[in-house]
């Protein structure tokens, strides 16, 4: 894993940090997905229900990941999970708005918000791959 411990004294605690730089990328990666996914949720609402508790659910997603990452619990085979999830939520776009350029527009205009997620969410991609290739 590419975890330490915090623990002192022989004790052991759940929280574990990561000890590769790359960890701390996808997490802070993972956090602005996450992140712009709830704040957006409102919108998406507006325009569609089943879009808007999916914006919910991928946001939330995001988070529960960064949290598992920095336990005990983690394990080499969820960087796996954790690519496949953000390659997900890649593909989820093009399903949803239309595969090409045009995913990335809005209402004629180019929506920002959607190249930031995607382009944050490739790199989630990069560093869960490279990470699980690292792992010892």
């Amino acid at each position: 894993m590419a975890g330490s411990s915090t623990a002192t004294g022989g004790t052991d605690t759940v929280v574990q940090l990561s000890r590769h730089p790359v960890g701390y990328v996808g997490i802070l990666m993972a956090v602005i997905t996450g992140v712009l996914h709830l704040v957006l949720a409102p919108n998406a609402l507006e325009m569609n229900q089943t879009m808007g508790v999916l914006f919910i659910l991928n946001g939330l997603g995001f988070l529960v990941g960064v949290a598992v990452y920095l336990t005990r619990f983690w394990r080499r085979e969820l960087y796996i999970v954790a690519a496949l999830y953000a390659l997900a939520t890649i593909v989820a776009l093009f399903v949803f708005q239309g595969f090409g350029v045009d995913a990335f527009y809005m209402r004629g205009s180019l929506n920002p918000m959607a190249v930031i997620t995607k382009a944050v969410e490739a790199v989630i991609v990069v560093c869960a791959v490279y990470l699980y290739a690292a792992e010892d």
